[in-house]
């Protein structure tokens, strides 16, 4: 097994245009790269990075807003300007911070998916941060008293299971109940191309899924607190007090490479691109790759048997940074590996693809417990119908063909909050 590489590293200074600049590797506050370089750019579109400009960085849209003002910042790793994380320009501007707010993964964007972070203090500032996940998921009314104002930036990959969404709901609730202001500094959706897969049904809400989206929304983070607001999903009908910065350079027709993995098992675009599509595999027995190096890019379990003869692919997961106590730690598995995927073609797929899904529900033995017993899956896929879907033995087709009626409803409901 070759180590799981979370030295990160990319390529900011590719634009929309054949420019070959020579690439730019950004690092963190402590000297260290970001996100590591796909080895497949080259065959990729050039990203449009170099025309970006995040919200985060439009300080003259902001600053006169919070000069005056207490401030609590919602943010992580991914808060960027450049490379300068937004809490230490803030200070540097002599704004006045009270609080940081943290989602899953943590401030540093170091805990594994559903590990419990614990409210700390930021050894670098020296600042109270507040963990907005496990039991406290919401902002209570102590942890925001003498805040005036919320800044959001976190970077999103626009999915609904991804839970940044999730903590930007109840940020922007307790927001509207403590009579804060929220402002969103928006940042490109690296799957932003791009709707598609069955839209959440009542009475499967949860921490992974809180709304009647489809799991690729195609909407960035700004967007989708405007239709938080616009669709009355916050509670008891409050609207938030919401102000919107807008990135510039970037419109959904364009591809963003994200500069600083969003979290841990996505450390680079082959995991961010396939993401949406595996994901579906955490609710079985099936391990993507949690405890390699190519996360949410391989696929295997040790009872996948393939009908045609043909050499498998093989891991082992391990205990590493990004999971601790992986999905069938230390057993061989066989499947697929896809983390030299050409970028290009997962760019233009632009589709939800569950044919992994269903060729291991096909293939993988004891297929009866294919499935976690917490039916986990309902909760990723937003009902229990993909689930009857594939014990049926449903084609992709005929799966496919029953979001189609809610996903142009969503579509035309989308259409009335997008920026880009």
């Amino acid at each position: 097994m070759i180590r799981f590489n979370f030295v990160l590293l990319m390529v900011i200074l590719l634009s929309c245009s054949a420019s070959q600049t020579e690439p730019v590797i950004p690092t963190d506050q402590f000297g260290e790269s970001t996100i590591e370089r796909d080895s497949l750019l080259l065959d990729a579109p050039l990203f449009c990075n170099a025309d970006v400009k995040v919200g985060a960085e439009n300080t003259a849209a902001y600053f006169d807003l919070i000069h005056d003002k207490k401030i609590g910042v919602v943010g992580n790793q991914s808060s960027m300007i450049g490379a300068v994380h937004l809490v230490d320009t803030l200070l540097g501007a002599g704004m006045d911070i009270v609080r940081v707010f943290s989602p899953e993964h943590g401030f540093r964007g170091t805990a594994d998916a559903g590990e419990k972070v614990d409210s700390e203090i930021d050894q670098k500032t020296g600042l109270p941060i507040v963990s907005l996940y496990g039991k406290n998921k919401k902002p209570s009314a102590s942890q925001l008293a003498g805040i005036d104002v919320l800044i959001f930036d976190i970077q999103d990959v626009g999915v609904r299971f991804y839970t940044y969404i999730s903590t930007l709901h109840y940020v922007m609730e307790a927001a509207a109940e403590n009579n804060i202001q929220v402002i969103v500094l928006d940042r490109p959706n690296p799957n932003g191309h791009y709707v598609d897969g069955p839209v959440l049904k009542e009475g499967f809400t949860s921490f992974v899924g809180m709304h009647k989206v489809p799991v690729v929304h195609g909407m960035t983070i700004a967007e989708y607190a405007q239709m938080i607001n616009g669709e009355g999903w916050l509670s008891g009908g409050l609207v938030c007090d919401l102000t919107v910065v807008e990135c510039e350079g970037w419109d959904h027709t364009k591809f963003y490479q994200l500069p600083i993995a969003p979290s841990p098992n996505l450390p680079n675009m082959t995991a961010v691109y396939l993401y949406p599509s595996l994901c579906f595999f955490e609710g079985t027995i099936v391990s993507i790759g949690r405890g390699t190096d190519w996360p949410f890019q391989v696929i295997g379990h040790p009872g996948y048997a393939n009908d045609v003869e043909k050499d498998l692919f093989e891991f082992i997961p391990a205990p590493n940074f990004g999971a601790k106590h992986p999905v069938l730690e230390g057993e061989t598995c066989y499947g697929f590996d896809l983390h030299e995927s050409s970028i290009k073609s997962l760019q233009e797929k632009a589709t939800l693809d569950l044919s992994y899904l269903i060729d291991f529900y096909q293939h993988v033995k004891a297929s009866q417990s294919f499935f976690l017993p917490t039916n986990f899956i309902d909760l990723l896929a937003g009902s229990d119908l993909l689930r009857k879907q594939l014990s049926e033995g449903l084609d992709l087709a005929t799966i496919r063909a029953t979001w189609q009626a809610d996903l142009e409803v969503f579509l035309l409901m989308r259409a009335n909050y997008l920026l880009y």
